[in-house]
Protein backbone atom coordinates (compact mmCIF):
# COMPACT_ATOMS: atom_id res chain seq x y z
CA UNK A 1 0.00 0.00 0.00
CA UNK A 2 1.51 2.92 -1.41
CA UNK A 3 0.77 6.46 0.93
CA UNK A 4 0.60 10.19 -0.52
CA UNK A 5 1.26 12.51 2.48
CA UNK A 6 0.16 16.02 1.57
CA UNK A 7 0.40 17.36 4.79
CA UNK A 8 2.23 16.86 8.10
CA UNK A 9 3.56 13.43 7.52
CA UNK A 10 5.66 14.92 4.65
CA UNK A 11 8.13 15.96 7.72
CA UNK A 12 10.49 13.05 7.63
CA UNK A 13 11.25 13.45 11.52
CA UNK A 14 7.25 13.41 12.21
CA UNK A 15 7.23 10.37 10.08
CA UNK A 16 9.90 8.94 11.88
CA UNK A 17 8.23 9.68 15.03
CA UNK A 18 5.35 7.55 14.27
CA UNK A 19 6.43 4.55 12.86
CA UNK A 20 9.68 4.56 14.79
CA UNK A 21 12.58 3.92 12.85
CA UNK A 22 14.63 6.23 10.51
CA UNK A 23 13.34 7.04 7.00
CA UNK A 24 15.71 6.91 4.08
CA UNK A 25 15.83 9.35 1.42
CA UNK A 26 15.34 7.18 -0.88
CA UNK A 27 12.31 5.57 0.46
CA UNK A 28 10.29 8.69 -0.14
CA UNK A 29 8.88 10.03 -3.69
CA UNK A 30 7.77 13.32 -5.16
CA UNK A 31 4.75 13.53 -6.20
CA UNK A 32 2.21 16.13 -7.20
CA UNK A 33 -2.35 15.86 -6.55
CA UNK A 34 -3.66 17.62 -9.55
CA UNK A 35 -6.69 19.40 -8.70
CA UNK A 36 -7.12 19.42 -5.18
CA UNK A 37 -5.73 22.37 -2.55
CA UNK A 38 -5.02 22.58 0.75
CA UNK A 39 -6.93 23.59 3.63
CA UNK A 40 -6.11 24.72 6.96
CA UNK A 41 -8.62 22.68 9.42
CA UNK A 42 -10.57 25.12 11.31
CA UNK A 43 -9.16 25.63 14.59
CA UNK A 44 -5.71 22.96 14.10
CA UNK A 45 -2.84 23.55 12.62
CA UNK A 46 -2.66 20.32 10.27
CA UNK A 47 -4.27 20.68 6.73
CA UNK A 48 -6.78 18.71 4.77
CA UNK A 49 -7.14 17.97 0.84
CA UNK A 50 -10.28 19.30 -1.08
CA UNK A 51 -10.81 19.54 -4.71
CA UNK A 52 -10.09 22.80 -6.08
CA UNK A 53 -9.64 23.05 -9.63
CA UNK A 54 -6.65 24.41 -11.27
CA UNK A 55 -4.65 23.94 -7.83
CA UNK A 56 -1.86 21.63 -7.12
CA UNK A 57 -1.00 20.03 -4.02
CA UNK A 58 2.63 18.80 -3.58
CA UNK A 59 3.01 15.64 -1.49
CA UNK A 60 5.40 12.60 -0.80
CA UNK A 61 4.62 8.93 -1.54
CA UNK A 62 5.60 6.56 0.94
CA UNK A 63 5.17 2.56 1.39
CA UNK A 64 5.30 1.44 4.98
CA UNK A 65 7.43 -1.62 4.89
CA UNK A 66 5.69 -3.45 7.69
CA UNK A 67 2.14 -4.26 9.15
CA UNK A 68 3.18 -2.41 11.99
CA UNK A 69 4.20 0.83 10.63
CA UNK A 70 1.13 0.38 8.44
CA UNK A 71 -0.91 0.01 12.04
CA UNK A 72 1.23 2.92 13.65
CA UNK A 73 0.62 5.79 10.46
CA UNK A 74 -3.35 4.42 10.71
CA UNK A 75 -3.27 4.88 14.77
CA UNK A 76 -1.78 8.46 13.91
CA UNK A 77 -4.17 9.47 11.74
CA UNK A 78 -7.57 7.50 12.04
CA UNK A 79 -9.30 9.79 14.55
CA UNK A 80 -10.25 12.00 12.47
CA UNK A 81 -9.32 11.25 8.86
CA UNK A 82 -9.64 7.62 6.68
CA UNK A 83 -8.01 6.26 3.82
CA UNK A 84 -9.23 7.40 0.22
CA UNK A 85 -7.94 6.27 -3.21
CA UNK A 86 -6.03 9.04 -4.98
CA UNK A 87 -4.15 9.06 -8.78
CA UNK A 88 -1.11 11.35 -8.24
CA UNK A 89 1.76 12.50 -10.72
CA UNK A 90 5.23 12.03 -10.30
CA UNK A 91 8.45 12.24 -12.27
CA UNK A 92 7.61 8.49 -13.85
CA UNK A 93 4.14 8.82 -14.31
CA UNK A 94 1.07 8.89 -12.76
CA UNK A 95 0.74 6.53 -9.72
CA UNK A 96 -2.10 4.92 -8.03
CA UNK A 97 -2.05 5.26 -4.30
CA UNK A 98 -4.05 5.86 -0.90
CA UNK A 99 -4.59 9.77 1.03
CA UNK A 100 -6.01 10.04 4.19
CA UNK A 101 -8.87 12.38 3.91
CA UNK A 102 -10.65 14.47 6.62
CA UNK A 103 -14.19 12.86 7.71
CA UNK A 104 -17.20 14.93 8.55
CA UNK A 105 -15.31 15.71 12.83
CA UNK A 106 -12.97 17.97 10.80
CA UNK A 107 -14.20 21.49 9.34
CA UNK A 108 -12.58 22.92 6.54
CA UNK A 109 -11.60 26.92 7.12
CA UNK A 110 -11.17 29.34 4.47
CA UNK A 111 -6.90 30.09 5.10
CA UNK A 112 -4.57 27.59 2.77
CA UNK A 113 -2.37 25.50 4.70
CA UNK A 114 1.20 25.64 2.98
CA UNK A 115 4.08 23.17 4.05
CA UNK A 116 6.87 25.70 4.29
CA UNK A 117 4.85 27.83 6.44
CA UNK A 118 4.13 24.87 8.93
CA UNK A 119 7.94 24.08 8.81
CA UNK A 120 8.95 27.24 9.69
CA UNK A 121 12.63 28.47 9.45
CA UNK A 122 15.12 25.70 10.33
CA UNK A 123 12.19 23.64 11.15
CA UNK A 124 10.92 25.94 14.38
CA UNK A 125 7.43 26.69 13.03
CA UNK A 126 4.95 26.49 15.79
CA UNK A 127 2.71 24.57 14.39
CA UNK A 128 5.78 21.67 13.57
CA UNK A 129 6.89 21.91 16.66
CA UNK A 130 3.58 20.97 18.55
CA UNK A 131 2.96 18.27 16.09
CA UNK A 132 6.06 16.68 16.90
CA UNK A 133 5.88 16.90 20.76
CA UNK A 134 2.21 14.98 20.37
CA UNK A 135 3.64 12.94 18.36
CA UNK A 136 5.98 11.96 21.00
CA UNK A 137 3.05 11.55 23.34
CA UNK A 138 0.33 9.78 21.38
CA UNK A 139 2.25 6.98 19.49
CA UNK A 140 3.36 5.00 22.78
CA UNK A 141 -0.03 4.79 23.70
CA UNK A 142 -0.93 2.86 20.27
CA UNK A 143 -0.83 -0.57 22.19
CA UNK A 144 -2.88 0.21 24.72
CA UNK A 145 -5.58 2.64 23.73
CA UNK A 146 -8.07 2.39 20.20
CA UNK A 147 -8.03 4.63 18.23
CA UNK A 148 -11.78 4.96 19.07
CA UNK A 149 -10.67 6.62 22.55
CA UNK A 150 -8.20 9.45 21.18
CA UNK A 151 -10.25 11.92 21.27
CA UNK A 152 -10.34 10.91 25.00
CA UNK A 153 -6.65 11.63 25.04
CA UNK A 154 -5.92 14.67 22.73
CA UNK A 155 -7.14 17.65 23.94
CA UNK A 156 -4.83 17.16 27.09
CA UNK A 157 -2.12 15.82 24.91
CA UNK A 158 -2.19 19.31 22.55
CA UNK A 159 -2.33 21.22 25.71
CA UNK A 160 1.29 19.63 27.18
CA UNK A 161 2.52 19.46 23.24
CA UNK A 162 1.72 23.60 22.82
CA UNK A 163 3.47 23.82 26.13
CA UNK A 164 6.65 22.20 25.19
CA UNK A 165 6.35 23.81 22.04
CA UNK A 166 6.35 27.38 23.46
CA UNK A 167 9.27 26.38 25.60
CA UNK A 168 11.28 25.76 22.89
CA UNK A 169 10.78 29.02 21.47
CA UNK A 170 11.38 31.04 24.34
CA UNK A 171 14.04 32.96 24.78
CA UNK A 172 15.47 32.77 28.38
CA UNK A 173 16.03 36.03 30.29
CA UNK A 174 19.38 35.79 32.16
CA UNK A 175 19.92 39.14 33.78
CA UNK A 176 23.06 39.33 35.70
CA UNK A 177 21.95 36.70 37.80
CA UNK A 178 21.54 33.17 35.73
CA UNK A 179 24.04 31.19 34.26
CA UNK A 180 24.01 30.69 30.68
CA UNK A 181 23.14 26.85 30.47
CA UNK A 182 20.96 25.14 28.07
CA UNK A 183 18.97 22.54 27.89
CA UNK A 184 20.43 21.03 24.74
CA UNK A 185 24.10 21.34 25.73
CA UNK A 186 23.95 20.75 29.25
CA UNK A 187 20.86 18.27 30.05
CA UNK A 188 21.34 15.16 28.95
CA UNK A 189 18.05 12.38 29.01
CA UNK A 190 19.00 9.19 29.20
CA UNK A 191 15.52 7.26 29.35
CA UNK A 192 11.95 8.86 30.10
CA UNK A 193 9.08 6.97 30.91
CA UNK A 194 5.54 7.60 31.23
CA UNK A 195 3.86 5.63 33.60
CA UNK A 196 0.39 7.79 33.29
CA UNK A 197 -1.02 10.12 30.65
CA UNK A 198 -4.86 11.41 30.68
CA UNK A 199 -5.72 14.59 31.99
CA UNK A 200 -2.52 15.17 33.35
CA UNK A 201 1.08 13.16 32.41
CA UNK A 202 3.33 11.85 34.55
CA UNK A 203 6.83 11.19 33.29
CA UNK A 204 9.54 9.77 34.76
CA UNK A 205 13.67 10.84 33.40
CA UNK A 206 16.71 9.28 34.21
CA UNK A 207 19.21 12.81 33.57
CA UNK A 208 22.25 14.12 34.43
CA UNK A 209 22.84 18.14 33.84
CA UNK A 210 25.72 20.38 34.07
CA UNK A 211 26.90 21.29 37.55
CA UNK A 212 27.83 24.93 39.03
CA UNK A 213 31.55 23.71 39.67
CA UNK A 214 31.68 21.73 35.84
CA UNK A 215 31.30 18.01 34.55
CA UNK A 216 27.90 16.50 34.94
CA UNK A 217 25.93 15.32 37.51
CA UNK A 218 25.63 11.42 38.23
CA UNK A 219 22.42 9.86 36.71
CA UNK A 220 19.17 11.11 38.84
CA UNK A 221 15.82 9.54 39.02
CA UNK A 222 12.81 12.51 38.64
CA UNK A 223 9.75 12.87 38.27
CA UNK A 224 7.76 15.44 36.63
CA UNK A 225 3.54 16.08 36.15
CA UNK A 226 2.57 17.61 33.12
CA UNK A 227 -0.94 19.43 32.03
CA UNK A 228 0.11 22.14 30.43
CA UNK A 229 0.13 26.01 30.77
CA UNK A 230 -2.00 28.83 32.25
CA UNK A 231 -2.94 32.56 32.59
CA UNK A 232 -3.42 34.70 35.33
CA UNK A 233 -4.76 38.24 35.46
CA UNK A 234 -5.42 40.78 37.88
CA UNK A 235 -8.34 42.97 36.96
CA UNK A 236 -7.52 47.02 37.48
CA UNK A 237 -9.51 49.73 37.56
CA UNK A 238 -7.39 52.50 37.58
CA UNK A 239 -10.21 55.34 37.55
CA UNK A 240 -11.53 53.97 40.75
CA UNK A 241 -8.32 52.52 42.15
CA UNK A 242 -10.34 48.89 42.32
CA UNK A 243 -9.19 45.40 42.05
CA UNK A 244 -11.30 41.92 41.47
CA UNK A 245 -10.51 38.97 43.12
CA UNK A 246 -12.87 35.86 42.95
CA UNK A 247 -13.08 33.21 45.42
CA UNK A 248 -13.84 29.64 44.87
CA UNK A 249 -13.40 25.74 46.58
CA UNK A 250 -10.51 24.03 46.16
CA UNK A 251 -9.97 20.29 46.18
CA UNK A 252 -6.34 20.75 46.94
CA UNK A 253 -6.71 22.33 50.26
CA UNK A 254 -9.18 20.76 51.34
CA UNK A 255 -7.33 16.96 51.03
CA UNK A 256 -4.45 19.01 53.05
CA UNK A 257 -7.31 19.13 55.45
CA UNK A 258 -7.54 23.20 55.51
CA UNK A 259 -10.28 23.77 57.58
CA UNK A 260 -11.55 26.25 55.15
CA UNK A 261 -10.52 25.25 51.64
CA UNK A 262 -11.69 27.91 49.55
CA UNK A 263 -9.27 30.09 48.17
CA UNK A 264 -8.90 33.86 47.33
CA UNK A 265 -7.64 34.25 43.73
CA UNK A 266 -7.47 35.76 40.09
CA UNK A 267 -9.31 35.15 37.28
CA UNK A 268 -6.81 32.17 35.41
CA UNK A 269 -7.36 29.16 33.37
CA UNK A 270 -5.37 26.68 31.08
CA UNK A 271 -3.88 27.72 27.76
CA UNK A 272 -5.85 25.20 25.52
CA UNK A 273 -5.70 25.89 22.04
CA UNK A 274 -3.62 27.98 19.60
CA UNK A 275 -5.42 30.93 20.24
CA UNK A 276 -2.81 32.48 22.65
CA UNK A 277 -2.49 33.93 25.89
CA UNK A 278 -4.29 36.89 25.23
CA UNK A 279 -7.37 35.53 24.29
CA UNK A 280 -6.98 32.47 26.83
CA UNK A 281 -6.76 35.44 29.87
CA UNK A 282 -9.85 37.70 28.23
CA UNK A 283 -12.22 34.10 27.69
CA UNK A 284 -11.30 33.70 31.79
CA UNK A 285 -12.10 36.64 33.08
CA UNK A 286 -15.31 37.03 31.06
CA UNK A 287 -15.94 33.09 32.45
CA UNK A 288 -15.11 33.71 36.20
CA UNK A 289 -15.74 36.90 36.82
CA UNK A 290 -18.11 38.34 34.36
CA UNK A 291 -16.30 41.13 33.20
CA UNK A 292 -14.40 42.42 29.72
CA UNK A 293 -10.90 43.46 30.13
CA UNK A 294 -9.39 46.51 28.19
CA UNK A 295 -5.38 47.42 27.61
CA UNK A 296 -2.95 44.57 29.16
CA UNK A 297 -0.13 44.85 30.92
CA UNK A 298 2.16 41.79 30.64
CA UNK A 299 4.12 40.97 33.74
CA UNK A 300 7.25 38.54 34.01
CA UNK A 301 6.29 34.45 33.77
CA UNK A 302 7.15 32.14 36.47
CA UNK A 303 7.34 28.29 37.40
CA UNK A 304 5.38 27.87 40.13
CA UNK A 305 6.18 24.47 41.45
CA UNK A 306 9.61 23.51 39.32
CA UNK A 307 10.64 20.65 41.22
CA UNK A 308 7.73 19.02 40.05
CA UNK A 309 5.10 20.31 38.14
CA UNK A 310 6.08 21.55 34.03
CA UNK A 311 3.19 24.44 34.38
CA UNK A 312 4.68 27.67 33.45
CA UNK A 313 2.11 30.69 33.99
CA UNK A 314 1.39 34.11 32.18
CA UNK A 315 0.84 37.33 34.78
CA UNK A 316 -1.41 39.87 33.32
CA UNK A 317 -2.53 42.92 35.14
CA UNK A 318 -6.10 43.93 32.60
CA UNK A 319 -7.90 47.11 32.75
CA UNK A 320 -11.35 46.87 33.82
CA UNK A 321 -14.64 48.59 34.15
CA UNK A 322 -15.01 47.99 38.13
CA UNK A 323 -18.33 50.18 39.36
CA UNK A 324 -20.76 49.47 41.66
CA UNK A 325 -22.52 46.89 39.49
CA UNK A 326 -19.59 44.59 38.92
CA UNK A 327 -19.61 41.29 41.02
CA UNK A 328 -21.63 38.88 41.79
CA UNK A 329 -21.38 34.63 40.89
CA UNK A 330 -19.95 33.04 38.24
CA UNK A 331 -18.27 30.19 36.65
CA UNK A 332 -18.83 27.66 34.13
CA UNK A 333 -21.73 25.40 35.31
CA UNK A 334 -20.67 22.28 33.31
CA UNK A 335 -17.11 22.25 35.09
CA UNK A 336 -18.55 22.19 38.13
CA UNK A 337 -18.06 26.26 39.11
CA UNK A 338 -19.19 28.13 41.95
CA UNK A 339 -16.94 31.20 41.84
CA UNK A 340 -17.95 34.25 44.11
CA UNK A 341 -16.39 37.92 43.03
CA UNK A 342 -14.87 40.53 45.26
CA UNK A 343 -14.48 44.04 44.31
CA UNK A 344 -12.24 46.50 46.37
CA UNK A 345 -9.94 48.98 46.48
CA UNK A 346 -6.25 48.44 46.28
CA UNK A 347 -5.25 49.19 50.11
CA UNK A 348 -8.22 47.46 51.34
CA UNK A 349 -6.97 44.72 48.99
CA UNK A 350 -2.97 44.81 50.28
CA UNK A 351 -4.35 44.84 53.98
CA UNK A 352 -5.89 41.28 52.98
CA UNK A 353 -2.41 40.47 51.44
CA UNK A 354 -0.76 41.38 54.66
CA UNK A 355 -2.93 39.71 56.99
CA UNK A 356 -2.98 36.55 55.06
CA UNK A 357 -6.36 36.32 54.08
CA UNK A 358 -5.57 36.06 50.27
CA UNK A 359 -4.20 32.63 50.41
CA UNK A 360 -2.99 32.14 47.05
CA UNK A 361 0.78 32.57 45.02
CA UNK A 362 -0.54 33.85 41.27
CA UNK A 363 -3.14 36.56 43.26
CA UNK A 364 0.02 37.46 46.01
CA UNK A 365 2.55 38.05 43.86
CA UNK A 366 -0.22 40.48 41.31
CA UNK A 367 -1.16 42.36 44.09
CA UNK A 368 2.36 43.31 45.05
CA UNK A 369 3.21 43.16 41.09
CA UNK A 370 0.51 46.15 40.49
CA UNK A 371 1.76 48.25 43.43
CA UNK A 372 4.95 48.70 41.90
CA UNK A 373 3.03 49.29 38.27
CA UNK A 374 0.10 51.43 39.95
CA UNK A 375 1.64 54.71 39.30
CA UNK A 376 2.15 54.21 35.83
CA UNK A 377 -1.53 52.63 35.09
CA UNK A 378 -2.82 55.25 37.05
CA UNK A 379 -1.07 57.30 34.80
CA UNK A 380 -1.66 55.98 31.33
CA UNK A 381 -4.90 54.16 31.78
CA UNK A 382 -7.08 56.77 33.56
CA UNK A 383 -4.48 59.99 33.21
CA UNK A 384 -4.45 60.16 36.71
CA UNK A 385 -1.03 62.09 37.89
CA UNK A 386 0.86 61.53 41.17
CA UNK A 387 -0.58 58.13 41.82
CA UNK A 388 1.03 56.28 44.92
Amino acid sequence: MTLFFFGTLRDRALLETVIGRHVAGIEIRQAWAKGYGTRRVAGEGYPMLRHAAGEDVEGVLFTPLTEAERGAIAFYEEAEYGLSAITVETEAGPVEAQFFDATDKLIASDAPWDFGAWYGADGQGYDRLVALEAAAELMPLAQTVPVERIDDYWPAIMNRARQRATARLSQPVLGEIRQPFHLGEDVVFEAEERPFTGFFAVSRHTLRHRLFSGGMSAPLDRLTVAWGDAVTVLPYDAQRDRVLLIEQFRPGPAARRDPNPWCIEVPAGRIDDDAGVEAALRREALEEAGISLGRLHALPGYYPTPGLVTEHLSAWIGEADLSDTAGGLHGAAGEGEDIRTIVLGVDAAMAALRDGAVNTAPAQLLLLWLMLERPRLRRDWAGILGGD
